[in-house]
C-alpha cells in the first residue's frame, strides 16, 4: 500500500465525487457570463500580482474559464470542449477513484499556482499576465490515455481519433514549446505545470520503459541465437572450409580418415564413407 491509498483509508470521505462535472457545470456558467459580460473573466484568472493583493479566489477561480490556450471560442467548441472535460473526467474518476481524482487535480492546481508564482518572479517587475487551466487539464487528459489509449473520441463530434494519439499531439505540442522557450526558468514552469500527472504515473512511466527495454533485450537475443541456429553448417570441407550454405550445389564425403572433403578435395585414395 503507498502513500496516496494510506491518504485515501483516512481522508477517502473528504473526497468530492463528480469534481469534474462541477468544475465542467461552473465553466459553463462563466461562459454564459462571459457571453453578457466580457470583462468578468478579469476577475476570475489567474494573476499572481493581483492574489498578492488579496484577491485569493482566483488560486481557484481560473479552473472555471473554458480556455482553449488564452482563447475562448464560440458556443459550438466550447460545448464540445466541456463535453470532452466531462467524459475525460468520468473515466479518469472510474479509473481511479473519486480520492485519487481529487488529489492529482487539487496538486495540479497547486502546481499551477507553483508554476504561476516562478513566472512572476522571472519576469518581476514586469508583468506576466494570467495563468490558464489548459495544461492543468491537459495532465487530466494524459491520466485518461494512461488508462484508456484504445478510446476512439470525436474531435468537434466529426473527426475520429485514438485518445493515446491525442494525448501524443499535445505532449508534442508541449515538447516542441518546451525546446523553444528561451531559457532553463521558463521551461522550468512547464515542468512543474505538469508535475502533477509525472507524480502519479511518473513510477508506472519508467517501469514501462523497463519493461520495454528488457523484452526488446530478449527478442534480440532470441532473433541471434535463431540467426546462430541457423547459420550452423551440417557439412564443412576441412581443406577449403566450404559449406553447404557457401557452395550449395557442392557435395560432400566423409573420408576413411573421419574428416568431411568437398568433392574437389577428396583423397583420391580414400573410398567414402557416407555423403550427401
Amino acid at each position: 500500500m503507498n502513500w496516496l491509498d494510506r491518504a485515501e483509508v483516512k481522508f477517502g470521505h473528504l473526497a468530492i465525487p463528480g469534481l469534474i462535472r462541477i468544475v465542467v457545470a461552473f465553466n459553463a456558467l462563466v461562459f454564459v457570463l462571459y457571453k453578457m459580460n466580457p470583462g468578468f473573466l478579469g476577475l476570475l484568472d489567474l494573476d499572481i500580482l493581483r492574489v498578492t493583493h488579496g484577491e485569493i479566489w482566483r488560486l481557484v477561480s481560473y479552473i472555471f474559464i473554458p480556455s482553449f490556450g488564452g482563447y475562448l471560442g464560440g458556443w459550438i467548441s466550447v460545448f464540445f470542449y466541456l463535453l470532452l472535460l466531462w467524459f475525460i473526467g468520468d473515466g479518469v474518476e472510474y479509473a481511479m477513484g473519486s480520492f485519487k481524482l481529487n488529489a492529482f487535480y487539487f496538486l495540479g492546481m497547486f502546481s499551477t499556482t507553483v508554476a504561476a508564482c516562478l513566472m512572476a518572479y522571472i519576469f518581476y517587475p514586469l508583468p506576466t499576465g494570467s495563468f490558464s487551466n489548459v495544461l492543468l487539464n491537459a495532465t487530466l487528459l494524459f491520466a485518461f490515455a494512461r488508462f484508456y489509449p484504445n478510446d476512439i473520441l470525436y474531435v468537434m463530434g466529426l473527426i475520429p481519433i485514438k485518445v493515446v494519439w491525442l494525448a501524443w499531439t499535445v505532449a508534442a505540442l508541449l515538447a516542441f514549446a518546451f525546446l523553444n522557450m528561451g531559457s532553463w526558468e521558463l521551461r522550468l514552469v512547464l515542468l512543474i505545470s505538469v508535475a502533477n500527472y509525472f507524480i502519479f504515473f511518473g513510477k508506472e512511466i519508467a517501469q514501462d520503459a523497463q519493461h520495454r527495454s528488457e523484452v526488446a533485450a530478449r527478442r534480440e537475443r532470441f532473433e541471434r541465437d535463431i540467426r546462430d541456429v541457423e547459420g550452423e553448417s551440417l557439412h564443412r570441407c576441412v581443406v577449403c572450409g566450404r559449406t553447404e550454405h557457401t557452395a550449395p550445389d557442392l557435395e560432400f564425403r566423409v573420408s576413411r580418415d573421419g574428416n568431411e572433403y568437398c568433392r574437389d578435395h577428396l583423397p583420391r585414395a580414400a573410398t567414402p564413407d557416407a555423403g550427401k
